[in-house]
């Protein structure tokens, strides 16, 4: 990938998106996004434009930070797709959610993200006995 392309833009652009995840920074991952940006967590419903997603986004304030690790991404004009492994916390257990993210360029911002997992671990952490 050659610098300053827009492949390598967009690649630079979704590995700070998931880096500003990790530390939990609202602000910085909100203006990653398009207004009108449509966030699908593909086992849940779509989140509809910026607005939105930043009520989602906030819920995830008091979650302890995680690490996103990217072990594939590929980057072209518009689109941005990763295979990763996303370590969190949720409900004070640890959560291991392999995640294949595609992710819509638009003018520099992410014009939709789709994340394919398996919804049961992070279920799991939220199950009582």
């Amino acid at each position: 990938m050659t610098e300053g392309t827009p492949e390598a833009s967009n690649n630079a652009l979704v590995r700070a998106f998931l880096a500003a995840w990790e530390r939990r920074d609202t602000p910085y991952i909100l203006d990653c996004f398009t207004d009108d940006a449509v966030y699908h967590s593909i086992p849940l419903t779509p989140i509809v434009g910026r607005e939105a997603i930043g009520a989602f986004v906030t819920k995830f304030a008091d979650v302890p930070p995680g690490r996103l690790e990217i072990r594939h991404q590929i980057a072209s004009a518009d689109v941005v797709m990763n295979e990763r492994t996303d370590y969190i916390t949720l409900n004070g257990s640890p959560v291991v959610l392999p995640i294949c993210g595609v992710f819509e360029i638009e003018g520099g911002r992410i014009k939709a993200w789709r994340e394919y997992f398996d919804l049961s671990p992070a279920k799991a952490a939220y199950a009582t006995d």
